[in-house]
């Protein structure tokens, strides 16, 4: 059976105090409703669509940055959740599977969950994710029966009895898309709110000869962001979850509580981690790697057995090849360092190429922009560039060749060759002396006249 996704990701969620739509507020370096997009994935989904409302441009322009085949729906009015999924019937015309309904707030349903509604599917028309409250509060409730859920209520409109039960409703909701928006057509608004509710479709389901149950997962699973305080606890959970799979996989954490990944980070078994690492998003770090303490990593890739830092910094195109090593106080954009090179100290590698086996000596900068234009910088095999050199691109040094030390290269260096490129060196005996008595007699001067 095929799927297919609805996030809603409408809301304004005005308790985050902030102008940005509240499913575009950050949990591992992702906006919210991308991990919602992240677990639907694992149903591997034929269609995907994105139900937007306050600040819907900026939602829309995320989500295509992160998928552009996702299919964005408009809620102009918040009319409630069932008014919500109605409007990405058009985006669904002429699909046939099964629909799962996500909150683009709610980050952390996990795959296993979902494929277990999909199962249940198999034997009810309609599947619920439910979940038992320590602290029920204003949820509203699921009433079931056995295996079968008879109706959800809200707690506006729930009487004692009912208040009093504690599986609650998450708002996940798996159907098959032509039962899912006929029972929709069929929902009303006399409720406390005045609002289209969808939890309604469970008990118009029965009285229309269809079936509903409810799965359960753990409480955490299901939580909610709508404040500043619950962005922050969902970044904790998230934090100690991936911690806890890292090590698991076998990745060595020197300092767990202080490393922190995004949602895409992958890293390799027998990688060590040090403390004080961060990993930005879209980051691989193959096996045998060792990042040292205090650097950060973004949109790059690390082969086996590289060493990275410690304090250093990869920017996004970053590429190290295997055994690659890049030190203290070393940044490398947009660049790939060949296997076995060293950059070791106090460099600035952008828009380059690096060769197999170089070393790149400390206070090397590739100085790659104009003002305008970026250019690229081309270093060949067993090349030895000695320290403070400036390579001034466009230009290319070859295999085997050699810059001296403090030398500003500004045209190619064959192959084999050595260029220096600095001003002769010319030394005035007694200058340094004459030159300070005059600048300390100058001071003294001036001191006297203050």
């Amino acid at each position: 059976m095929s799927t297919a996704l609805i996030i809603l990701a409408a809301g304004q969620g005005s308790r985050m105090n902030s102008d940005l739509p509240k499913v575009l507020h950050e949990v591992a370096n992702a906006p919210l409703f991308a991990h919602a997009l992240a677990a639907g994935g694992s149903l591997a989904p034929e269609r995907t669509v994105l139900v937007v409302g306050h600040g819907g441009d900026l939602v829309e322009a995320a989500a295509l940055r992160i998928d552009d085949t996702i299919a964005i729906a408009r809620q102009t009015e918040q009319l409630g959740t069932a008014h919500a999924v109605a409007q990405a019937r058009e985006a669904l015309d002429g699909f046939d599977g099964d629909v799962m309904v996500l909150y683009g707030d709610t980050p952390f349903v996990s795959a296993g969950t979902l494929e277990r509604m999909t199962a249940a599917r198999a034997t009810h028309d309609v599947v619920i994710l439910g979940f038992e409250a320590a602290d029920p509060a204003r949820y509203g409730r699921l009433v079931v029966n056995g295996d079968k859920l008879e109706r959800i209520v809200e707690y506006k409109d729930a009487d004692p009895a009912t208040r009093a039960l504690t599986l609650c409703n998450s708002g996940v909701v798996c159907a098959d898309a032509a039962t899912l928006f006929s029972l929709i057509d069929a929902v009303g608004n006399d409720n406390a709110s005045g609002e289209y509710y969808l939890t309604d479709i469970v008990e118009i389901a029965w009285k229309t000869g269809k079936t509903a149950t409810a799965v359960s997962c753990d409480e955490a699973e299901t939580l909610g962001i709508n404040t500043r305080a619950e962005l922050a606890r969902a970044e904790r959970l998230f934090q100690t979850a991936k911690r806890a799979e890292a090590l698991e996989n076998g990745v060595t954490l020197t300092a767990p509580e202080t490393v922190f990944f995004s949602l895409d980070t992958y890293v390799g078994r027998d990688a060590i981690v040090e403390p004080n690492v961060v990993f930005g998003p879209n980051v691989t770090v193959e096996s045998t790697v060792r990042i040292r303490a205090f650097s950060h990593l973004e949109g790059c890739h690390v082969s086996m057995g590289a060493t990275v830092g410690p304090y250093a910094r990869l920017r996004p195109g970053a590429e190290l090849s295997n055994n690659a090593h890049v030190g203290n106080f070393v940044e490398i954009k947009n660049a790939r360092i060949g296997e076995g090179t060293k950059v070791n100290h106090l460099t600035y590698i952008g828009d380059a190429e690096i060769g197999d086996g170089t070393n790149i000596g400390a206070g090397t900068i590739t100085c790659n922009y104009d003002g305008v234009f970026k250019h690229k910088t081309t270093i060949g095999k067993n090349a030895f560039i000695g320290s403070n050199t400036m390579l001034v691109a466009p230009v290319t040094v070859g295999d085997d060749a050699m810059t001296a030390s403090g030398s500003v290269i500004t045209t190619n260096v064959e192959a084999g060759a050595l260029a220096i490129a600095r001003a002769k060196q010319v030394s005035k005996p007694g200058l340094a002396v004459r030159m300070f008595e005059k600048l300390k007699s100058a001071k003294k001067k001036a001191q006297k006249g203050q």
